[in-house]
C-alpha cells in the first residue's frame, strides 16, 4: 500500500470521526443533556470535517498522476 493510499485512509477516518463526534455533541445539546460547550464542539467538529473533505479533494487533485499501489 502506498503512502498516498494510507494518507487517504487516514483522511477518511478522521472525517468520519469528526462527523460522528459533531453529531453526538449536537444531539446532546438539542436533547437538553448538554451545555453551550456541546454546541460549540459540535459545530467546530462539523467545520473540521468540512475542512478535511476539502483537503482530501485537494490532495487527490494534486497527486492524480501517482498510483495507489
Amino acid at each position: 500500500m502506498s503512502l498516498k493510499a494510507i494518507h487517504l485512509v487516514f483522511i477518511a477516518a478522521s472525517t468520519l470521526l469528526s462527523i460522528g463526534f459533531g453529531v453526538w455533541c449536537l444531539k446532546n445539546y438539542f436533547q437538553g443533556l448538554g451545555s453551550t460547550s456541546d454546541l460549540l464542539l459540535g459545530l467546530g467538529s462539523i467545520a473540521v470535517a468540512a475542512g478535511l473533505i476539502c483537503y482530501g479533494r485537494y490532495f487527490l487533485k494534486k497527486l492524480k498522476n501517482i498510483g495507489y499501489l
